[in-house]
């Protein structure tokens, strides 16, 4: 009875071994430039649920941030695949560049015939950089 107790506990510990240090999936990193103040940002969204701001240490997001996240980069996927670009419209302010595992999308805030995830991308930028960054915008 012993032996099989010390089998499972050793088992147990292989597993929990195995899942330590294991660096978490990256969703997606997006490059925000304009020419307003504050319009730089790199994001670098994980699946462990943190963001990183310009290059900084993580912060947490959040699980429903993270849901979030998670469906965004499924969204992206077929189109960072296409390698798509989406040209400026007029009037311009802000500038994106996504990089998924799969490609890269670049568009801006006023592309024109712009896919609704991608409004939603810019959307969940501003709002990670600034709920989570503590950035003004």
């Amino acid at each position: 009875m012993r032996r099989a107790g010390l089998g499972c506990a050793a088992v147990l510990l292989l597993v929990a071994a195995a899942g330590c240090g294991t660096p978490s999936k990256d969703l997606f990193v997006v490059e925000r430039s304009g020419e307003v103040p504050g319009a730089r940002l790199t994001l670098l969204v994980s699946d462990d649920g943190s963001v990183r701001c310009n290059g900084n240490k993580p912060k947490d997001m959040g699980s429903e941030r993270l849901i979030d996240a998670r469906a965004l980069e499924h969204d992206l996927v077929d189109q960072a695949d296409e390698q798509r670009t989406f040209r400026p419209g007029e009037n311009s302010i802000l500038r994106y560049t996504v990089r998924v595992e799969d490609g890269t999308l670049k568009f801006a805030d006023t592309s024109p015939n712009l896919p609704s995830d991608l409004f939603q991308l810019a959307a969940f930028t501003r709002v990670l950089a600034k709920q989570v960054c503590g950035l003004p915008r």
